[in-house]
């Protein structure tokens, strides 16, 4: 076991700088964390972690590698994921002033499942994630690994991710934090929106225009 500390290090490092670095992921939870409850944005925190176990799963099972390589799943994919990002893009311009209140009693909450739900779906479809993890266990993680340790830091990953959008939930429901955004919290959530929308163009463009190769490493999920 000794012998795998170095590789799970590596791994833990481009896995950190990769988590904390800008992208959908953040965006939404932001969002969540200044729109709704702290319960939703501790579920949409654990959904996101949930999603990483989905790139694991293919990456383990050797379909990241097929999907990298196929033109047509990776357009797919990709088209889906700007599809989505597009969805969230227009919830958040559509914010209002005011809109960083967090008012139970007017039925604008988000059930548990949908909190969940989307978190989980953010990080899933993230064609950028799919880059990052197929480079990871095909370039960073020795194909001598077993399976279980390869597991190992997948499960590793996925709880660190959980455990850091936590936190971000955690600091953004701070009653204190809320009232520094109650002014301007509807243009922060437009400017989300906005990132999001960017985000999504960038990825249909890229697949319209084929700029982005799919054998090209990455050193992160772009989130």
């Amino acid at each position: 076991m000794n012998s795998y500390w170095p590789e799970f290090l590596t791994v833990a490092l481009i896995h950190l700088l990769a988590v904390a670095s800008p992208g959908p992921d953040f965006a939404v939870m932001l969002r969540q964390a200044l729109c709704q409850s702290r319960k939703n944005a501790l579920l949409t925190a654990f959904g996101i972690g949930a999603g990483i176990l989905v790139h694991v799963s293919y990456s383990l099972l050797g379909i990241g590698l097929i999907i990298q390589q196929s033109i047509l799943l990776f357009t797919i994919l990709k088209i889906t994921g700007a599809l989505y990002l597009t969805w969230i893009a227009v919830q958040c311009l559509r914010a209002r002033a005011g809109g960083v209140y967090v008012d139970t009693k007017t039925g604008t909450l988000q059930s548990g499942f949908a909190a969940l739900r989307l978190g989980f779906l953010t990080n899933a479809l993230n064609p950028k994630a799919t880059l990052f993890f197929v480079s990871l266990f095909s370039v960073v993680i020795s194909p001598g690994t077993p399976v279980a340790i390869q597991a190992g830091y997948g499960a590793y990953m996925a709880l660190a991710t959980g455990l850091w959008f936590t936190l971000v939930a955690v600091f953004f429901t701070l009653p204190a934090v809320r009232r520094g955004f109650n002014r301007f919290g509807h243009w922060l959530d437009r400017l989300m929106g906005g990132a999001l929308l960017l985000l999504a163009g960038h990825l249909l463009l890229s697949t319209v225009s084929g700029a982005e190769p799919l054998s090209d490493p990455s050193p992160g999920t772009g989130r």
